[in-house]
């Protein structure tokens, strides 16, 4: 892993971005979202996740966050490994998955080229933290975030996005409780 892409700062603010395999579009059916959803919620109340903001797009997520442990590594590889067994476990189990085998053959081929996956791999292993120094940057990285679902077309209001922060920055209650910036 490069560098640049490593947390450095374990106090630090971040923004991370982080994408399925093959940037796959799992995040268009509600189950798969519900479980990030959940998981995210969990790791806020039980694993010192202090979240700020958060959108789920289609083949990725982007979170800008911080650690009461000082440990984001250790918490988003987290995040990462519970998400990823129980999205491809929901997916196997989900009658109604038009696309259950290719998903499940695509994350088995990714798992195959991975030195270090068992069997499935649906999360690519880069996260690309980028380190929040500034009051410009933070409001740079949440533009960007909560504008996400515009520019890609899906609504024409940021707080229209139901899946993401931008409802509670629009005066609204979003699905996750967040810590205030």
């Amino acid at each position: 892993m490069s560098r640049k892409y490593k947390f450095h700062n374990k106090e630090g603010l971040y923004f991370v971005s982080f994408a399925t395999v093959y940037w796959i579009d799992v995040f268009v059916r509600r189950l798969y979202c519900d479980i990030m959803v959940d998981s995210l919620t969990h790791c806020r109340k039980n694993l010192g996740l202090e979240l700020y903001c958060w959108c789920i797009m289609s083949s990725h997520l982007h979170l800008i966050f911080s650690a009461k442990n000082n440990n984001p590594d250790v918490l988003l590889g987290r995040i990462k490994s519970y998400t990823s067994k129980e999205i491809v476990k929901a997916i196997k189990e989900n009658k109604k998955e038009s696309r259950r085998e290719w998903l499940l053959w695509m994350f088995k081929r990714a798992g195959s080229k991975s030195s270090n996956v068992t069997e499935y791999q649906f999360w690519q292993h880069n996260n690309q933290p980028i380190e929040l120094w500034s009051t410009a940057v933070i409001e740079q990285k949440v533009n960007y975030l909560h504008k996400n679902p515009v520019v890609a077309g899906y609504v024409d209001e940021a707080w229209h996005w139901k899946y993401s922060s931008a409802i509670d920055y629009s005066g609204g209650k979003g699905l996750i409780a967040l810590d205030e910036l």
